[in-house]
């Protein structure tokens, strides 16, 4: 057993117990089914799924049910927060229609992607080993309940407000993050689909003003998603605003952009037009070109 292995298996029970922390802390003031907290349920739900599909992920060592996986738990966890739920308000629709609209979109745009390319560069190795490629799923797990925390709380919680203003700047906010995910994803296939642009970085619409343009939409749709949660959150419950700086987190730090940015690199780097490119335009916020 190398290293890699040793650190996953360490890692799996500590996301575990970040997954029961944010469980815990969603739960306070919130409906419970025979006296397990509906909070609770739905963050164990998005783990199990995920240990549920990673069986015959490994056995057939591959990785093309992953993303189209986290996004029906999404889908999943969020629906049975509201069945479940004993009242419902307009609050909880709202924020279910935003989850699995954008969960739909998400999903089908990467399956479609990875079935196309026919796999995902970044399990090449992962998916030999079975306690990386279980860690790997364990963490989608936990990125499907802290993305939904604040979203969840606010469906399964027991206080009930009318939608007012926050919910009208959340669901705004929310919507300009999705268009502007939305635009950008369609503008790379559009490019990459043209012969003439094989091996080329895209530098063109919403990518000449920044070199991650989804994932700043994406940042900003959970944003929003968290904004229309906000008004009905108290005590422990205000951890679950974790959500959205925990996207943030993900996206600018961990697997987002570092990863995307270190290929672009390896690729393109020393290229006169790509370093141009890179030293004019924004990493993340979408802006016009400086004039380096």
């Amino acid at each position: 057993m190398n290293q890699a292995e040793q650190r996953s298996i360490v890692a799996i029970p500590v996301v575990l117990l970040v997954g029961l922390g944010i469980a815990l802390a969603g739960s306070q003031g919130g409906t419970a089914l025979g006296g397990i907290p509906l909070f609770a349920i739905c963050v164990a739900l998005a783990f199990i799924i995920q240990w549920i599909v990673f069986i015959p992920a490994y056995i057939q060592q591959t990785e093309k049910f992953f993303d189209l996986t986290g996004s029906l738990t999404f889908i999943t966890v969020v629906v049975t927060a509201v069945v479940l739920s004993p009242t419902i308000d307009g609050r909880s629709f709202l924020l279910l229609g935003m989850v699995v609209v954008w969960a739909l979109r998400l999903g089908s745009f990467l399956f479609i992607r990875i079935r196309a390319e026919g796999e995902d560069r970044r399990f090449r190795e992962i998916k030999l080993s079975f306690a990386r490629f279980l860690l790997t799923w364990t963490l989608q797990g936990l990125w499907v309940s802290l993305s939904l925390a604040a979203a969840l709380t606010a469906i399964t919680s027991e206080a009930r407000l009318e939608l007012g203003p926050f919910a009208l700047v959340g669901f705004l906010v929310w919507l300009l993050g999705f268009g502007i995910e939305v635009i950008a994803d369609q503008q790379k296939s559009r490019f990459k689909a043209h012969t003439e642009n094989a091996g080329k970085f895209i530098n063109v619409g919403l990518w000449s003003w920044s070199r991650h343009p989804n994932y700043f939409g994406e940042i900003v749709l959970w944003v929003g998603v968290a904004i229309v949660a906000f008004p009905v959150l108290s005590g422990w419950q205000w951890l679950t605003m974790i959500s959205p700086l925990f996207i943030i987190l993900l996206l600018t730090r961990i697997s987002g952009i570092p990863m995307l940015e270190a290929r672009a690199d390896e690729k393109w780097g020393g290229q006169e037009d790509y370093e141009a490119y890179k030293a004019r335009t924004s990493v993340l916020i979408p802006r016009p070109q400086s004039r380096k």
